[in-house]
């Protein structure tokens, strides 16, 4: 269950939990991985044999086949018996069965903060992205959206080998579109107007809005009812897009099936897509029972970039998700943008205070009066049944609130004839566009000190409001998201997860024109563009980010594009100090932001790189733990070698984990490769905190003779943290940095290091 702070929010990351889904006829979908060099040879292809094996199992009900799967994995899905199941595990060919998962439903100023310009850097030097084909995993696309216009755009590249479902559906932006569904139908989600569409139309919005971030048109003039008016635009504005609609709506939530989604992962690969953005997760399992993995696997075996939402159930320490290694895990951060109201009382010399809002109209209030329950402490906090509809009908109530549980029921006054209220509080941070459905504005303690002092001395205090506007180069900027998940992963701890933070929160984008985007008390308003925030926002940023990367470095493999993200990310805020966790207002941490805040610019000319190959990937899995089968699950290959078995994976981040004690000692490897043009040196330098631990590097000093030449060396971290407090959570030790500093240059490469305790 989520922290009390973030109960009233709605976010927009999909979080799949594994459920049974067995139904009354005793039939259950299943994943199924077969060794597929034990195809008979009368067979002529892979499809063939699994339908051949399915229709020879004997029960009253035929086996059903969902899905062949070409890329992500060897083998095929279907719905079962129980006895159709046993017989089949008794084949030779039967490697491991996984039951269905089922889960539901967990910008025109992002592209200025993240410092792109049309003139100079990444974005001119890329392209815009143009030759990128992005494939995006999610709820659907409305095509008919101005941020799909394809004005401009190239014909799809030569390479690209997709289709679009529906006639007309698709143009030069929208190259691609299908729908994956069989998973679900069989589960008896009923895939039909007006509950979806059985095509790759989106119904909830949430897949125009992922889509439309990483690679969406320019749009004049967009808004969400009046905030954040500008140009909307994608981070790559002339990448192509295909959508794969794994995701459906089922009662009161989106949900999708392991099997629809290795599917659409599935297609993605075969129909050549460069990227992959999958704004949705499954429960942590170990790698080889979840399926974005093991798709994510095959598509880094492919040179395809996958870039996945971290989570949304911060901010508990380990609750990342998609924590897989080859997978870029991005979390969520704030932009230097805001909303307001001005609040200007009826006494001028109090000026005019600014506050918190997103009502969704451009209302102006005026000479309204107020009301404020003094001397009752209850009312003075507009606790839950406190105040009497006659004394506020009409009014504008003034609230002292001190916590997100009382900021939560105060929404009662929209129901007691209240006109709207002014809430005095510092947790306005924790407001999201969704939840202002009723006219009200938040004012910081100190302005609500100000406006408290002239209600109490003011026989009938009035006020006037006027809502819809937006602030820029708002500070501190970013901030860590409180609903973005922290690290470390419980399932793979070895490597530090977040990856990177990106903008996450009241990101606008385009938006399902059919879904409500705002409520004003029961009445849902519907717009073009919408306001929302989630780790599912931040992750087609970072993948947009990638495509510009990789238009530019188009030699450069998954982890080395990941690698120049991370090491040149930002630690600084725009006041110059560490970037600040939101819910303690303190410095945040590497658990809360991985390597920083991605800096595009910056990723494009990292000078060094630190790169893996797939199978390095297997030697980590080999040193977690996993038997040569369940590597086999991952990989797909027939034999797994595990004598080079290692969890110190060349990753551009460092993380200890203390178990059960206070003391550790390891000893990292690392190889960096100069993507640089020529030959250059690099010294090491260390920033570790006061006490608890220390850092050495050997050698210090590192040579690269070329382009593509590397350098050895090794990473010795002593931990102690006995006379250190213990921080909320437990899971954070220490802290430091490893940067290496071009001799006579200006390329700097930091990686953060990390203790942990362990889970």
């Amino acid at each position: 269950m989520a922290q009390p702070m973030n109960v009233f929010f709605i976010f927009t990351l999909i979080v799949i939990s594994i459920t049974s889904s067995s139904s009354s006829d005793d039939h259950q979908a299943y994943i199924v991985h077969m060794d597929k060099s034990m195809m008979p040879s009368p067979f002529s292809n892979h499809h063939h044999w699994y339908t051949s094996v399915l229709s020879s199992l004997s029960d009253e009900a035929p086996a059903t086949h969902l899905y062949t799967y070409y890329h992500v994995m060897d083998g095929f899905s279907a719905v079962l018996t129980v006895s159709q199941l046993k017989q089949l595990q008794k084949m030779p060919a039967h490697l491991a069965t996984f039951e269905e998962m089922l889960g539901q439903l967990h910008t025109t100023r992002t592209p200025t903060f993240l410092g792109l310009k049309k003139e100079a850097g990444l974005w001119p030097v890329s392209g815009f992205g143009e030759d990128m084909i992005i494939g995006i995993i999610d709820s659907g696309i409305w095509p008919e959206s101005k941020s799909f216009h394809d004005d401009g755009m190239s014909e799809a590249p030569s390479r690209w080998r997709g289709k679009c479902e529906a006639k007309g559906f698709c143009n030069k932006k929208l190259i691609g579109a299908c729908s994956f569904s069989q998973g679900m139908k069989h589960l008896k989600v009923k895939i039909s107007q007006p509950d979806d569409y059985d095509s790759p139309r989106d119904f909830d919005g949430h897949g125009t809005h992922t889509s439309s971030t990483a690679a969406g048109s320019r749009v004049q003039f967009a808004n969400y009812f009046g905030y954040a008016n500008g140009t909307a635009t994608g981070i790559a504005p002339k990448a192509q897009l295909a959508m794969y609609k794994v995701l459906f709506f089922n009662d009161s939530s989106e949900e999708a099936a392991a099997t629809d989604t290795l599917a659409g992962m599935d297609q993605a690969i075969e129909d050549g897509v460069d990227l992959m953005s999958l704004s949705l997760g499954f429960t942590e399992t170990p790698f080889y029972q979840n399926p974005i993995a093991i798709g994510a696997f095959a598509a880094m075996e492919k040179g395809i970039i996958v870039s996945c939402a971290a989570g949304n159930s911060g901010p508990r320490a380990y609750t990342v998700d998609n924590a897989a290694p080859w997978i870029t895990t991005v979390g969520a951060g704030t932009v230097d943008r805001d909303f307001a109201a001005y609040v200007t009382p009826g006494d001028q010399s109090y000026g005019t205070l600014i506050g918190k809002s997103v009502f969704p109209k451009n209302l102006l209030v005026e000479k309204v009066h107020m009301y404020y329950g003094y001397g009752n402490r209850s009312k003075e906090s507009c606790a839950y049944k406190s105040l009497d509809p006659k004394d506020v009908k009409g009014k504008y109530i003034f609230c002292e609130i001190d916590d997100a549980h009382s900021l939560y029921e105060f929404t009662e006054l929209e129901t007691m004839g209240a006109a709207g209220a002014i809430i005095s509080s510092d947790l306005s941070n924790y407001l999201y566009s969704d939840y202002f459905t009723f006219p009200f504005v938040v004012l910081e303690r100190k302005l609500g000190k100000l406006l408290k002092k002239y209600i109490i001395n003011t026989k009938n205090a009035s006020i006037n409001v006027k809502y819809g506007e937006t602030l820029l180069g708002v500070k501190p900027a970013p901030q860590v998201a409180d609903f973005s998940s922290r690290g470390p992963s419980r399932r793979s701890p070895w490597i530090l997860k977040p990856d990177i933070l990106a903008p996450g929160v009241d990101i606008l984008a385009a938006w399902a024109p059919n879904r409500e985007s705002a409520q004003i008390g029961d009445d849902y308003l519907f717009s073009d563009f919408k306001l929302d925030s989630g780790t599912s926002m931040a992750c087609p940023h970072v993948v947009g980010i990638a495509a510009l990367l990789k238009s530019t470095h188009r030699d450069w493999s998954p982890a080395a594009i990941r690698s120049a993200m991370m090491t040149t990310a930002d630690i600084l805020d725009n006041n110059k100090d560490i970037i600040i966790d939101m819910i303690a207002s303190k410095p945040g941490t590497s658990l809360d932001y991985g390597a920083g805040h991605v800096n595009p610019n910056k990723a494009m000319d990292p000078g060094l790189v630190y790169d893996i190959q797939p199978h390095d990937y297997i030697n980590y899995l080999c040193a977690m733990g996993y038997t040569p089968n369940e590597i086999r699950i991952i990989s797909k290959k027939p034999e797994v070698n595990c004598a080079n078995a290692t969890l110190d994976l060349n990753y551009p981040s460092f993380i200890l984990i203390l178990n059960n004690t206070n003391t550790a000692r390891y000893t990292f490897q690392r190889t960096l490769t100069n993507v640089g043009m020529s030959s250059c040196s690099y010294r090491a330098e260390v920033n570790t905190p006061p006490t608890g631990m220390n850092v050495v590097v050997k050698p210090s000093m590192i040579f690269f003779e070329g382009k593509y030449s590397t350098a050895k060396f090794e990473v010795i971290v002593d931990v102690d943290i006995s006379g250190a407090t213990r921080i909320k959570g437990g899971y954070f030790g220490n802290s430091a940095y490893l940067s290496w500093l071009e001799v006579n240059g200006h390329h700097v490469v930091r990686s953060p290091i990390v203790s942990a305790i362990a889970a």
